[in-house]
This record gives C-alpha cells, sequence and structure tokens, in this order.
C-alpha cells in the first residue's frame, strides 16, 4: 500500500476505532499512527499489541503537531462525541481532517453545528457497517473492515479534499464506500442494525426472567444463539446509540409492533395463505440481503467491471440447453401473480431482467416461492388483488419489465412508480405512457418521456382500437394487458408481426384472446385461471449458438427444447437463407408454445439482402447475425431496423464500430447496416454494457485471426447466467477479467 495520509490520530481506542489505526499501520496508509484515551491501560495495550505507534493522554499533547494531510478519528461511544468535538475545536488547525464512526449521525452533525456554529470543511461524518460482539482495544482486527461497507454522509459544506482524504484511508484498510445523506443513514441504521439489536437484547431478558430460564438456555438451538449473539455487544454503546437515534428508531419500532401484531391475529385465526406469504417473503428478501444496496436497487451494481478475452477458437460441438425463454419468464410471473389460484412454473430464467419482475410483484404483495432450479411457485392474487408496493419498483435494465407492467398496473387501484437503472432511464417509454393516457390512463415520465414512470391508481380505463406506428411486441402486450382492465373490445392492429407470446400465454390462462391476421383483441372484465408453464429455451440466447456452429469449420450443435414460435424465428430464416446447415427435429407443443430441437452444422455462409418482413421476427438476434455476415462471402444489407437504435445500445452503431475494429467493413445506416464479408482480426471492442453485443463477439473469435478484448461485459448475467462456462464447454475460449 501506499501512504494516502500523514499522521492518524485515533481519539477512542475500541473495537473500531483499535482496528482501524491497527490496519493503517498494518497495512502502511499513514506515516505514523497516534492513540488518545484516557485510560492508561488501554493505552498500554495498544501499545503492546502493535494498534498504534505512539500514544498520548491528552489532545492539548498533540494537537499543535497536526496539518494539512493530517486525519482524526473520533471513535468514542456516539453520546461522547460531543465533548470530543468539544475540546478539538479550539486546538486544531482547519486543514486537518475529521471524522467519526458513530452509527448515529444526525446527533453528530447537530453537536457539530452546535460547538463550531456550522459544519466546517473539514468534518466528514462516517459510519463503518462492520464490528464484533467483541469490544475494546484487544479484539482489535486489522481485517475488520474488509469488504464490509461504509456510509460516508457529507454535507453540502464538506470539502472536496478531506472527503476524498477520509475515502481513500477507508478503502486502503479494505472498505466499499457508499455515501448517503445523514437523514437517511440515521432512518435506515435504525431498521437494518439498530432495531436487530433491540429485538436480541429484549429476547435474551424476557427469556432470563421466566421460571425456566435455566433449560431455556440449555436447549436453545443454534437459531437462537446466532440471532442473539449481538446481544453480547457493549450495553454502554448500544445505550448511547437507542438515545441518539430515538426518533428514528421509535417509527421503525411502530411499524414492527404493527407487522407482530398482524402476525399474532393470523397465528390466532390460523391464517394459513398470511403466514405462509410473511415467511415466503422473509425468505427471498433474505437471500437477496447481500445483494441488495442501500435501499436503492433489487440486485447490488458489481463495484467491479468484467471483460472477456477471447482467444481464437476452432470448431463447437455438443448438445446443450440454454437457459428459459426471459419473454415467456417475464409473462409467467405477470399473469402467474394475476390469476386466481396457484401457477407453477418451470425453466424460469433466473437471469437478473426475469428477477427484477419477480420481485417487483412481490414488492405488490404476491407470495412466490422460488426460483429453485428454474422452478417458481406463484400463489395468484387475482385481478385486482395487487397492493401499494412501500416504495418505487426497481426494474433494473428490463425494459421489457416496465413497459408491460406499465399496461398492466394502468388500471390497478394502487399508485406505483417504475424506475430502472443508468440504461434504461435513458430508453423511450412514451411509446407505451402514449396509448395508455389514450385508454384513459394517467401516467407521468421525465423529460423526453422517459422513465421513471408515475403510475396513478385508480382510474376507469375506456378500451382503444389501437394501431401500432412501429412493430413492437412490447407495446403490442402493454396494450392488451391494460385492455384486460379497460371497458370493452381492445384491439391492437401490427404493421408487421412480432412476437405473440402475450397472446398465447393468456389464452394459456383461460383469458379468450382473438386473432386474426395483424390483429389481436380482448374484451376487459375478465379473469385468469392458474395453470403450469414450461418454459422452452430461449431462441435468442440459443442464437449465439447457432451462429457460432454456422461459422466455425467442423462444428456440430444441438440446441434442445428451444421455443421456435412463430414470431421468433427470423433468426433460424435468415441463416437458412445465408446457407446454413441448420435442421429443426423433434417439433412438439408445450403449453401453448411450440418447441423443438434445432441441429446445426457449419457450412460456408453467403450474403443476402435481409427481408424487412423478418426483422420485427429477429430484432434482438442481430447482433449475432451481423457476425454471420462478417463471416459471409460477399454482401448483407439489412433495412428497416431503426428499433436496435433505442435497445439496451444503439445496437447498430455498436456492432458496426467494433466489427470495423476487427477489420470488417461494417458501414450503418439510418435503419440498418452494410456489412461485406472476409476476414476477422483481433483487438480491443467495447460492448457498452450491451449483454446481446458481448456474446456477439464473443461467437466472432471463432473466425478471429487474433485474441479479441470485450469491455464491459457485466450485463451478461440480464440473459444469459452461465453463458461463459457454457460456451467455453462447446469450445469457445473465454476468460474473464475483472477490473
Amino acid at each position: 500500500m501506499t501512504v494516502v495520509i500523514n499522521r492518524l490520530l485515533v481519539v477512542g481506542l475500541g473495537l473500531i476505532g483499535g482496528s482501524l489505526a491497527k490496519a493503517a499501520r498494518e497495512r502502511g496508509l499513514c506515516r505514523e499512527v497516534i492513540g488518545s484515551s484516557r485510560n492508561p491501560d488501554t493505552l498500554a495495550k495498544a501499545l503492546a499489541n502493535g494498534v498504534v505507534d505512539r500514544v498520548v493522554t491528552r489532545l492539548e499533547d498533540i494537537a499543535a503537531e497536526l496539518g494539512d494531510g493530517d486525519v482524526v478519528l473520533i471513535g468514542v461511544p456516539t453520546l461522547t462525541v460531543p465533548a470530543i468535538i468539544q475540546q478539538l475545536q479550539p486546538l486544531l488547525a482547519e486543514t486537518v481532517t475529521i471524522t467519526d464512526v458513530a452509527s448515529v449521525k444526525g446527533s453528530v452533525v447537530e453537536s457539530v453545528r452546535q460547538v463550531y456554529g456550522e459544519v466546517p470543511a473539514q468534518f466528514v461524518p462516517g459510519h463503518p457497517i462492520a464490528g464484533s460482539e467483541k469490544s475494546g482495544v484487544e479484539a482489535a482486527n486489522a481485517e475488520l473492515f474488509d469488504d464490509h461497507r461504509v456510509i460516508l454522509t457529507p454535507l453540502p459544506e464538506t470539502g472536496a479534499v478531506h472527503l476524498q482524504r477520509v475515502r481513500e484511508l477507508w478503502q486502503g484498510v479494505g472498505a466499499v464506500i457508499s455515501e448517503m445523506p445523514v437523514a437517511e443513514h440515521d432512518e435506515v441504521l435504525a431498521a437494518t442494525s439498530h432495531l436487530p439489536h433491540m429485538l436480541a437484547y429484549t429476547l435474551v431478558d424476557t427469556l432470563a426472567h421466566m421460571r425456566e430460564n435455566r433449560d431455556i438456555f440449555r436447549y436453545a438451538a443454534g437459531g437462537f444463539r446466532d440471532f442473539t449473539r449481538i446481544a453480547a455487544s457493549d450495553p454502554v454503546m448500544w445505550h448511547d446509540i437507542v438515545m441518539a437515534n430515538s426518533d428514528a428508531l421509535l417509527s421503525v419500532l411502530d411499524n414492527f409492533s404493527e407487522h407482530v401484531n398482524r402476525l399474532k391475529e393470523a397465528i390466532e385465526k390460523k391464517d394459513s395463505e398470511y403466514l405462509l406469504g410473511v415467511f415466503t417473503r422473509a425468505r427471498e428478501a433474505r437471500n437477496h440481503f447481500a445483494k441488495m444496496l442501500e435501499n436503492k436497487a433489487y440486485l447490488e451494481p458489481m463495484t467491479q467491471t468484467i471483460d472477456y478475452r477471447v482467444s481464437p477458437g476452432q470448431a463447437v460441438s455438443g448438445d446443450i440447453r440454454v437457459p428459459g425463454d426471459k419473454s415467456i419468464s417475464h409473462r409467467s410471473i405477470m399473469l402467474g401473480s394475476l390469476a386466481n389460484g396457484v401457477t407453477e412454473v418451470s425453466g424460469f430464467l433466473e437471469g437478473e431482467d426475469s428477477l427484477a419482475t419477480l420481485q417487483a410483484f412481490r414488492d405488490m404483495g404476491v407470495v412466490i416461492e422460488g426460483p429453485v432450479n428454474g422452478r417458481v411457485v406463484i400463489r395468484g392474487v387475482g385481478m385486482r388483488g395487487l397492493k401499494a408496493p412501500v416504495g418505487p419498483l426497481y426494474l433494473g435494465n428490463s425494459g421489457t419489465s416496465m413497459r408491460l407492467l406499465a399496461g398492466l398496473l394502468a388500471g390497478q387501484a394502487i399508485a406505483v412508480e417504475l424506475t430502472g437503472d443508468e440504461s434504461l432511464s435513458k430508453r423511450p417509454m412514451e411509446r407505451v405512457a402514449g396509448p395508455l393516457r389514450q385508454m384513459g390512463a394517467v401516467i407521468d415520465t421525465n423529460e423526453g418521456g422517459r422513465p421513471p414512470l408515475r403510475i396513478k391508481g385508480g382510474q376507469t380505463l375506456k378500451a382503444i382500437d389501437y394501431k401500432l406506428p412501429m412493430a413492437s411486441a412490447q407495446v403490442k402486450s402493454c396494450v392488451l394487458l391494460a385492455g384486460l382492465y379497460a371497458e370493452g373490445v381492445t384491439r391492437t392492429t401490427e404493421p408487421a408481426p412480432t412476437r405473440d407470446h402475450t397472446e398465447r400465454m393468456l389464452s394459456g390462462f383461460g383469458y379468450p384472446v382473438v386473432r386474426h391476421g395483424a390483429v389481436a383483441e380482448l374484451r376487459g372484465g375478465g379473469e385468469l385461471t392458474a395453470t403450469a408453464i414450461d418454459v422452452p429455451a430461449d431462441i435468442s440466447s440459443a442464437t449465439f449458438f447457432m451462429v457460432a456452429a454456422a461459422i466455425a469449420p467442423g462444428s456440430d450443435v444441438t440446441l434442445t427444447h428451444v421455443g421456435v414460435n412463430p414470431t421468433r424465428i427470423g433468426v433460424i430464416n435468415i441463416l437458412q437463407m445465408m446457407g446454413a446447415d441448420l435442421e429443426l427435429n423433434n417439433y412438439r407443443e408445450v403449453g401453448g408454445e411450440p418447441v423443438a430441437d434445432i441441429r446445426i452444422r457449419y457450412s460456408p455462409l453467403h450474403g443476402i439482402d435481409i427481408p424487412e418482413d423478418q426483422v420485427p421476427l429477429a430484432i434482438d438476434e442481430f447482433p449475432a447475425l451481423f457476425v454471420a455476415a462478417a463471416c459471409a462471402e460477399g454482401k448483407t444489407v439489412l433495412t428497416g431496423a431503426e428499433e436496435l437504435r433505442v435497445k439496451e445500445s444503439d445496437r447498430i452503431q455498436a456492432m458496426a464500430d467494433g466489427l470495423r475494429i476487427l477489420g470488417v467493413d461494417a458501414e450503418p445506416t439510418p435503419d440498418g447496416i452494410v456489412i461485406q464479408g472476409g476476414s476477422i482480426g483481433g483487438g480491443e471492442v467495447d460492448s457498452l454494457g450491451d449483454h446481446r453485443i458481448a456474446m456477439s463477439f464473443a461467437v466472432a473469435s471463432l473466425r478471429a485471426s487474433q485474441p479479441i478484448l470485450i469491455r464491459n461485459c457485466n450485463n451478461v448475467a440480464t440473459s444469459f447466467p452461465g453463458f461463459v462456462a457454457l460456451a467455453n464447454r462447446t469450445g469457445m475460449k473465454i476468460a474473464e477479467e475483472i477490473r
């Protein structure tokens, strides 16, 4: 490690202060570590255990030495912090950085204001989320903060230099840094830390007063020991925390008490459904707890970036089954949640997008068990049984989730806000908001019709006859799903065929949908009946292996149980037009969806003019098809695909840029691309965080003359968890690199 600060003065050498001092000293993060305590015994132990370089009893003895580049960390109990601030104020130069580790930030910031008359630029409030039931300087642990979160709560007055100094110190001891407003910090910690400690202390105290307490403690199982371990923490520290954060803690205690009373009532009434709902929601929330971040997102974004380094390959081979169809997985959760009865789903895609949809319905009160190995059990609440979520529904990067949910929620009685990640927040939503408003929905969007979508509940919807201005299955599905709640017959007419999973699945749930040519229509006011759904393998995911086998000499791959819905087989049609050796076997129908095994062997490809009527049938598969075109003899021309420019990335431009880097002649046009087949070299390409771009360039390596480095591949998990392992099993050579 390199030195990041000059001197570190730690005031209060308990577990947290002592651990930070020891870690900073051992990792060489500062030139000198000084410990301060009024207890001579504590100072002696700190020196003996190598926690600090030297010690002082009085702050006056060291303050004059401190200046620019030095940090003072206050590590005393929360209610003692004001006294330390009072001592430091006349002693420290304004160039000295001051920070703290108190579990409550509001009271600390207020005491700083009272002492200084304002919050000085040098003060950086912070709180490490780490600890142990052990206390005192003898418990100091230099690894205590490794991979643990530290929350900094800077104020508008906080100086940038001081904030950066504290960030670098915590990062140097292995912590992951987050920032949060002071009030939000205290509310979150009241719920996630302070309340659990109060419950543990109270439970142990209650049982200790029972007559049979000796037997209770003697026969207590591991769960009791695990839950009550935190009751062995420092009582003085927790007394101070409760006193300092009483308002936030009382609020969360009121909420918790209300839920406990409901649980008690459910037990008295033997309300099996309520109990199962509580236990299922709690288990799933606990399972995802490690991935959740500050109540801001469903799945925690990776703090590191994944790149793919792909070596030139030879052939691919094998019988494989790719993950379940994402489109069908989304719809199974949506319709199963609104059905009457229990829907069982097998083959569910456990990718981030599908999980975002699943979590959204959990947040609206639906009891959903799983997924476990692709199996999900949904206990439907009926057409109008959804409950208002406690906050916005976070949908990650899933445009399908947002657009379809907008239709389903437009006619509900509840108000909901739909949000997403940075990428989704840039994608157009007016294309669904517009027709929904024509039906009577009240929907607000950000400037340019972009997320978040704020849907006001309680509106009466009217059926419309909607002619789609562009071929979009998501827009069509959104209007039809809103039509479930509309008065009259809702009708959609599409300019070209698009995937019809929504219509098929509605019929599977017993809801009549009339289809004739480009028109689909349904009458509002009906009910959905629970059913069993077997999700076929996703043809979009299968595409990468279809193209891989088509371009790599000697390849022979069979993809099993692939969904071959007529509105999704554009990729099959286009590859066959290009000369691919591709055949469908074992054709059958499962749950209303056609399924087949696809065998594809290498055969030289030739360029074609892609018919525009195939574009909607292969809209998600074009990045991989562009790679096939790059390996074909002659020119391939795509037109009528402007939709590709508003996906997770501008897929036309992203693929053109990457192919050019690899030496391929690729010319983007406003609604398509012209690709001249030829040889593929090596180089570094950027997927722009788009999962399909990343996987397509991985496939290109099979015909590359040099390795390809593909940047920003984190989002591959959104549609294809396990892609790298499966690709390597078939013969590709992909290495993940984390930076």
